[in-house]
This record gives structure tokens, sequence and C-alpha cells, in this order.
């Protein structure tokens, strides 16, 4: 049995998951987004009080940190798929420092568009995580727009070193193409994603995102969010 399948059967179909002890409330699916680009080598970016989600609305938060030198302090977090969702968005930060990318809500063209995310637990090492996506006539995808599936690992503030609470990506499934998204026809997709070792399985989140063809989120949707 292929190991995505064997997840959905052994996770998805098993008792949900305890809600995360860092989930914060679920912002709308098309709330704004707050996404922070780390080089692996700025340990005091990490550490910085720097970056507390202002009061008002709930927003969507990403934190990537981007692979550095050998010896990064901060190279057991790096990952891969960070430096091609730099280069998505359209800016890299400086050698050493951060990138701080704020975007607004996104275009009411989005209304009409259902997301959920479903994720079984931990299961030898991978999370099986299901997007579903469903879109009435009212809603119109931008050409070019794909979705994707991330593992965040939610960190409150005052853990791991940090002075703020973050959304750590962790892993990340993409990008899978929407062409085939059409008016009252469901799709879904389902994927087996390895949690990292040094991540706490008990703070990771499933989140899905729709991005367009400029790389700006345009709904974001996670596991236990309505």
């Amino acid at each position: 049995m292929p190991l995505a399948a064997a997840l959905c059967t052994a996770g998805l179909a098993a008792k949900p998951a305890p809600k995360p002890v860092a989930q914060a409330a679920c912002p709308a699916p098309q709330a704004a987004v707050r996404e922070v680009l780390l080089s692996a080598d700025c340990a005091d970016c990490w550490a910085a009080a720097k970056g507390n989600t202002a009061e008002g609305p709930p927003t969507w938060r990403f934190d990537w940190i981007l692979p550095g030198t050998d010896t990064a302090p901060l190279a057991a977090a790096a990952l891969r798929d960070s430096a091609d969702r730099a280069e998505r968005r359209g800016g890299l930060p400086p050698a050493a420092g951060q990138l701080d990318s704020q975007q607004g809500a996104a275009s009411q063209r989005l209304r009409g568009l259902s997301m959920q995310v479903l994720s079984g637990p931990a299961w030898q090492g991978y999370f099986g995580v299901q997007l579903r996506l469903k879109r009435d006539a009212r809603s119109a995808l931008p050409a070019g727009s794909s979705a994707w599936l991330a593992l965040v690992e939610l960190i409150p503030p005052g853990s791991e070193g940090s002075a703020v609470g973050r959304a750590l990506v962790r892993s990340v499934a993409g990008p899978l193409p929407l062409t085939a998204l059409q008016p009252g026809q469901p799709l879904s997709d389902l994927r087996a994603l390895r949690w990292p070792e040094g991540a706490q399985p008990t703070r990771l989140q499933a989140r899905a995102w729709i991005e367009g063809p400029d790389g700006a989120l345009l709904a974001v949707a996670a596991d236990r969010c309505p």
C-alpha cells in the first residue's frame, strides 16, 4: 500500500489529534499574511523581540529559515523550500539577516472558494495531510495559481530561544496545479509529509494555501480551523 494511502487509513481516519498547545485563534482564509524570511546564519534575528503581532484581527504568519553556511546556528531548522518561496515572493533577506514581508487581506475575487485541511497524528515519522478544495462560479482564480501543503510548528513566545511566537515552516509539498478546479467539482490532494528531527509533533499544524502566479498568498487554511 502506498505510504500516503496508508497514512490516510491510519491517520486521517483516526481520532483527531489533540489541539496544538501553541495554536491561536484561526484567521479567516483570506486574512492578512505575514512572512518572515530568516537567514540560518542570523541567530540574533531569531532571538530578537522585533516582530510581535500587532493587536487586531488574527493574521496568518509563516517563518521561513533559509539555508546558510555549514556552521550556521540555525542550520538544523533551515529548509531548502524557504529559498524557493523567497524567490517566488520576489525577495531574499540580506546576508546573515532577515526580511519581514507583510501582505494585506486577499481580494474578494476568491469569495466562493472552500478550503479544508485534514491531518492524522504522527505515524512512523510522517503526517498524512489532505487538502480539499471546492469553488463556485463566484470564485475566479488567476491563471497560473497553485496549491501548497505544509507542516508548520507553532512555537510559543519565549520558547526555543525566540522572544516572539513563531509559525516555523517545517515541511512543504507542492505545487499542485489548479486547472482541474472547476465550479462545483471538488478537488482533493493527499500527501505524506515527514516531520523533521527536532520538531515537536504536538506543536505541528497542517496548513495549505493558494498561491498566485506572482507569489502572493490568496487564501490560507489550517487543520482544525473552520
